[in-house]
């Protein structure tokens, strides 16, 4: 097994179904990557499995206690035997990224905490050396979507997971930029039809062709992605 990932939400249900299907699902079934799914209230000890109190200082909301949480990270590090990456899905973390999922994609064990309510104790974050990760400047109502979003990014990367590994390099953003515009049969559709250059079967022009094409989208929709792949190849 290359990578070993843990979970921890509220909302176990709404994680487990889709790590078991589809490029998760078979990833485990090669043995590349385990995926654990944990409850939090699983890690309570009041009759009533309260994992969120009122926030000190006052405002609206609730705040996610700083116990369960801590109990998880220690139950998963005593379990596995391990020091895992931890990682907390937060509004107010850094920016996810392809380059971000290549990085944890070259862990051995990535331990994700799913954000709720107003967010978590500040404890949490300071004795777990959680790593804040945000997929974008909107709010969700947890961090569910967020940490299947980035597993999904993070293991598909991973050597072995999927079966055309060229497909990666045509991904948007592997090289900094979009990635070129896609065709396929039939010829024509709605009377329009393929670009010829893609049907005249010399690779150079094509390549050359696709790159172009995937600039012009890049500097069209992200001018700001070309400076920083500008920047990464100076």
């Amino acid at each position: 097994m290359k990578l070993r990932i843990d979970v921890v939400t509220l909302f176990p249900q709404a994680i487990e179904p889709y790590v078991k299907s589809a490029i998760l699902g078979r990833a485990q079934e090669k043995g590349m990557v385990k995926i654990k799914v944990h409850n939090l209230r699983s890690f309570t000890l009041d009759r009533y499995r309260t994992v969120d109190d009122y926030p000190f200082g006052g405002g609206p909301g609730m705040v996610l206690k700083p116990e369960p949480l801590w109990r998880a990270v220690k139950f998963i590090e005593n379990y596995t035997s391990s020091a895992p990456r931890v990682i907390l899905t937060s509004p107010q973390g850094s920016l996810f990224s392809q380059k971000k999922a290549l990085e944890l994609a070259q862990e051995k064990h990535l331990l994700f905490l799913c954000g709720r309510y107003q967010g978590v104790d500040e404890r949490v974050i300071t004795l777990t050396g959680a790593e804040e990760l945000s997929i974008g400047d909107y709010i969700l109502s947890g961090g569910e979507l967020a940490a299947l979003v980035m597993i999904e990014a993070t293991v598909r990367l991973i050597p072995g997971v999927l079966g055309d590994e060229e497909s990666i390099k045509v991904d948007s953003f592997y090289q900094g930029e979009f990635g070129p515009p896609q065709f396929t049969r039939p010829r024509v559709f709605q009377g329009l039809e393929v670009p010829e250059i893609l049907l005249s079967g010399n690779h150079a022009l094509i390549e050359e062709w696709r790159k172009r094409k995937a600039q012009e989208k890049t500097a069209r929709v992200r001018p700001e992605l070309l400076s920083v792949a500008k920047d990464r190849q100076e």
